[in-house]
């Protein structure tokens, strides 16, 4: 583990002297790139030198087990020494294991509902705003980039962008297929309904991430519009962007600007066509989303909200957790924390087998 660990903090030295290298202080793509190494590697880089700390104390301690009258004091000191020792190691083994390139990065969230009417737009609004309630508690910043909502106070659609360092390596893990099964305030029957919505979680793109052509681009402006569809503004304000070689659209509404509508629409196209490039590596790698809980596909059913039984329910490691209003009210930590965890303990596993 040793030589893994001193490369760790060569690296992480090569990254500080990077940072303060005047050169690469006017250039912010790599001041970020930058950055973003230095936060991933310096919790293993503190984790190491306390490793190495509790090590030299180890051996301090046990040299004294040779003296008589240091020999009580020094067994109780060099037992505690070693308890501290595993528990580092433990904490680095987590530390060293293979982790997603893009656990880093900040999020472009999509929400639509999919099977369910009107219930489905409704508990779509719902999920909408438990991401929103968790990220103003965790002080991440979120911005709705475009959203259209229906008459109902549901939405038939919302793209979030959630800015925070790691909130990917945290949310990736709610794409796919969000079910609930509850009475819907439309049923005057009492019906038990099932409607399902889709949440799609993407590592947001940077622009030295994905080389986009101007010729590519098909811009258009148009009105901003409400719910209801009525126009709201004289000035076209609202952008969408087509990205002809691949079909890819991406829209902003949600500024008064026209110039801040198309920034936030291209963040949201960068994305698509990194998201794009990134499945397409892994496919020909044949690892198309195994990185993932599960299999990670979005068509599949990942979660389970039972109204009547206040019950949460995820289908891939087979958790339930009671307290629905609670969770969404944004507290879902104790679910993805137990699919990190999960995630954690197959890698470790992975690990064992190859050694």
């Amino acid at each position: 583990m040793l030589p893994r660990l001193l490369e760790i903090e060569r690296r992480f030295a090569d990254v500080e002297r990077d940072l303060m290298n005047p050169a690469i202080a006017g250039k912010p793509s790599e001041m970020r790139r930058l950055g973003r190494a230095r936060r991933e590697l310096e919790p293993v880089v503190e984790a190491t030198r306390r490793y190495r700390r509790t090590l030299e104390e180890l051996d301090q301690a046990e040299a004294m087990l040779a003296d008589p009258e240091l020999r009580a004091l020094a067994q109780e000191e060099a037992e505690r020494l070693r308890e501290d020792r595993s528990a580092i190691e433990e904490e680095l083994k987590i530390m060293l294991l293979p982790r997603d390139p893009n656990d880093g990065r900040s999020v472009i969230m999509e929400i639509r509902p999919a099977a369910g009417g009107d219930e489905a737009g409704l508990f779509a609004a719902d999920l909408m705003r438990m991401y929103l309630r968790m990220a103003e508690r965790l002080r991440w910043k979120v911005e709705i980039i475009d959203q259209e909502e229906t008459g109902l106070g549901g939405i038939s659609w919302v793209t979030l962008r959630i800015d925070a360092d790691g909130a990917y390596s945290r949310l990736k893990f709610e794409s796919g297929v969000h079910r609930v099964q509850r009475v819907p305030k439309t049923e005057s029957q009492g019906r038990i309904h099932t409607s399902t919505v889709t949440v799609a979680v993407l590592p947001e793109a940077e622009e030295v991430d994905v080389e986009i052509k101007t010729d590519d681009l098909e811009v258009t402006t148009y009105r901003s519009s409400s719910a209801g569809g009525q126009h709201v503004q004289k000035n076209e304000t609202a952008i969408r962007i087509i990205h002809k070689p691949t079909g890819l659209m991406s829209t902003c509404q949600d500024e008064r600007s026209q110039a801040q509508n198309k920034e936030k629409a291209m963040a949201v196209l960068r994305t698509k066509l990194y998201e794009m490039e990134q499945e397409r590596l892994a496919k020909e790698r044949g690892e198309m989303r195994r990185g993932q809980v599960g299999t990670g596909d979005r068509s599949e059913k990942i979660r389970t909200y039972n109204f009547p039984q206040d019950r949460i329910t995820d289908h891939r490691i087979g958790m339930d957790l009671f307290g629905i209003p609670q969770a969404l009210a944004g507290d879902i930590d104790r679910l993805l924390d137990a699919l990190i965890q999960d995630e954690q303990a197959r890698l470790l596993a992975q690990a064992g087998d190859s050694v």
